[in-house]
């Protein structure tokens, strides 16, 4: 099956055993067009040489992953954390790319509302610093079940109602699969993200069933229950128009030979992003 690979981004994190240098080779040669770089894969490199080696393979640098983690009890901790998402941003640009997604934090010895104002608070701090380098903070909302720690941001609406509430255009919304397929209101906050120009960035991956792992056992595309291409039709009918990003922690995964995983993750793209399989079983492609 032929397939059109020119919004497909995989991030480093996908195939975390390889090296950037590798993953680069690879997925260009797999006619990949988009790599989003976690920041772990740029420890002890030039970051700008490393761009130049990202775009030398031609592979658009969709963004940075990961910033965020403002709240804390300790102000010393919610000063410290500003200055590393300052920091982020500097090495966004440095990489040369226009986004970097935040994983936004929570506290636990706190309640979820002074968390979430914390986060607000902490976002405003670094927009002068993001707008002077052409870099987009781009709120990713993550699951409930990560309510405690990683993020008190965990529906799409809490997203839209903060990306409103600072009003900036260097505020914007990543959609990932993963953490919103449950949402019933899911669809109409997709349009309300879109109609206010907030919509930056879509994740894609699977939810297995069973899950043994609710962090390290995402699925292929298609492997799960995830309605992956409704979302991405209601994606694009909010006037999305970037990359379908490729975003799967996996201990199973990571144990295969990576080719091997890289061969999986077109096929299951091409299948189940691109393609409605009931049409193609019957001859047709899908619109």
């Amino acid at each position: 099956m032929n397939g059109d690979l020119s919004k497909l981004c995989i991030h480093t994190i996908t195939t975390k055993p390889w090296k950037i240098e590798e993953a680069a080779k690879n997925y260009a040669e797999a006619g990949i067009k988009g790599i989003t770089v976690w920041r772990d894969a740029l420890e002890g490199r030039n970051i700008s040489q490393t761009g130049k080696m990202l775009r030398e393979h031609n592979l658009e640098v969709v963004s940075l992953c990961r910033g965020g983690f403002f709240p804390s009890k300790d102000p010393v901790k919610r000063k410290l954390a500003i200055e590393d998402n300052r920091r982020a941003v500097e090495e966004a640009a440095e990489l040369g790319t226009s986004m970097v997604v935040l994983v936004c934090g929570a506290e636990p010895d706190q309640s979820l509302e002074e968390s979430r104002k914390q986060i607000r608070d902490g976002i405003a701090a670094v927009i002068p610093d993001a707008a002077a380098a052409g870099v987009k903070l781009t709120i990713e909302p993550l699951h409930p079940m990560y309510a405690d720690t990683r993020s008190a941001i965990n529906t799409l609406a809490q997203a839209n109602d903060m990306a409103e509430a600072l009003k900036s255009p260097w505020v914007g919304i990543a959609v990932d699969v993963y953490h919103l397929w449950w949402d019933p209101y899911l669809e109409q906050e997709i349009k309300r993200c879109g109609k206010n120009g907030n919509l930056s960035a879509f994740h894609i991956c699977d939810w297995k069933v069973p899950t043994t792992d609710m962090l390290l056992d995402r699925g292929l595309m298609g492997e799960g229950c995830i309605p992956v291409r409704q979302i991405k039709t209601w994606v694009e009918e909010a006037g999305f128009e970037g990359f379908n990003e490729v975003e799967i922690f996996s201990n199973t995964y990571w144990k295969e030979d990576q080719s091997m995983f890289l061969d999986k993750i077109v096929k299951a793209y091409k299948e189940h992003v691109l393609y409605d399989m009931d049409f193609v079983l019957n001859g047709k492609q899908a619109l």
